[in-house]
């Protein structure tokens, strides 16, 4: 559609980078030199739908035989404030090119899968070193996020940690405050949904980042957590729990909170594996094993996934319609408690008639 009517038009970003690295690719973006109402006009002269999502920032997102596209135009910056960027469009792919982030996030593949690299990208990510475009302390200005994305690209696919890098982000850490709480806690559970993050958080925790978005986080129990967890699943809401920081600025959903509340809850528990997996359900109660054995730095007991198990598929037998008629209003729910208790403590084995002979 672009190259057609004599525009330029390349893939760039994660797409080329993760297709260059053998990793899966998700979003394909494209940039080109065509303004964004030429886009518009070009799609539905070709019969595909164009959407404005971003057009004051040159986006289009282009939708053909049902997968959609972003197609940017050229940009450059005119002025940033940390957050947020006024941008104006560009004629080139180096000016294009030059108000990105990281140098592997400056590549660019034309349709043929030939690629072009105008800032040095091909040696860092033959070395799987994520290295910013120019002077880092410049990039980080512009946009305090980049630091979290330093350390979240170096946990999904980093080997060595840019010093140079590294240190800026150090020294412009107290920016991340700055920050809206969503682009925060998005990024911070990006990056510990990697396969494992320890190595970024640990530098994360040196550098003092790690403070400015969790207050009082530690990475100790991260490493022994990742190891002990059984489910092959990643859930970032357990190892968020791992850190054991502050995480009252985070700006998470209903259901990752009340994950955060029962993690949290079970680590400093009593509660035996089966209660666990009763309470929590299999895989949540798994993490919670894990999460306890973690903070006493131990393994837990050989038995202890097989009780869990047992915990997780056990259903209590005793519903309100089955007690006597004389049980009424309050003492209704304090008999089903009363019976519940004597149930888990007798390792969920009594049968209803059983239970109900105790009353």
């Amino acid at each position: 559609m672009l190259t057609a009517a004599g525009h330029q038009a390349w893939f760039v970003g994660g797409c080329v980078r993760n297709a260059l690295l053998g990793s899966p690719v998700s979003d394909l973006d494209i940039t080109t030199d065509a303004r964004p109402d030429r886009v518009r006009a070009l799609a539905k002269a070709a019969g595909f739908r164009a959407i404005p999502t971003g057009i004051d920032h040159g986006t289009i997102t282009v939708v053909a035989d049902g997968h959609a596209f972003e197609i940017t135009t050229f940009r450059k910056d005119v002025e940033t404030d940390g957050r947020h960027a006024v941008v104006a469009f560009a004629d080139t792919l180096e000016e294009d090119a030059a108000r990105r982030d990281f140098t592997v996030n400056a590549l660019y593949a034309d349709p043929t899968g030939a690629v072009r690299d105008p800032v040095g990208g091909l040696p860092d990510l033959d070395q799987r070193r994520f290295r910013f475009i120019g002077a880092p302390h410049d990039r980080i200005r512009e946009d305090y996020l980049r630091i979290l994305r330093f350390f979240r690209f170096f946990a999904w696919y980093g080997a060595e940690l840019d010093a140079d890098g590294l240190a800026a982000c150090a020294e412009l850490a107290d920016g991340i405050t700055t920050l809206s709480a969503e682009r925060v806690t998005t990024e911070l559970l990006k990056l510990l949904s990697a396969p494992d993050p320890l190595r970024a958080v640990a530098a994360m925790e040196q550098s003092g980042v790690l403070a400015q978005v969790l207050p009082g986080a530690s990475a100790r129990m991260l490493g022994p957590y990742l190891h002990l967890d059984p489910i092959s699943e990643i859930d970032p809401i357990a190892r968020l729990s791992s850190l054991n920081g502050d995480a009252s600025s985070l700006r998470l959903s209903r259901a990752q909170s009340r994950a955060l509340n029962d993690y949290q809850t079970a680590m400093s528990s009593a509660d035996t594996p089966g209660v666990l997996g009763y309470r929590l359900g299999h895989d949540t109660g798994a993490r919670a094993l894990a999460l306890q054995a973690a903070a006493l730095e131990q393994p837990y007991p050989e038995q202890a996934l097989t009780q869990l198990k047992r915990g997780a598929d056990a259903t209590f037998p005793i519903r309100a319609a089955d007690l006597p008629k004389t049980f009424t209003g309050p003492a209704i729910g304090q008999a089903l408690k009363r019976l519940e208790r004597a149930w888990i403590d007798a390792n969920f084995e009594p049968t209803k008639a059983e239970l109900l002979a105790q009353l």
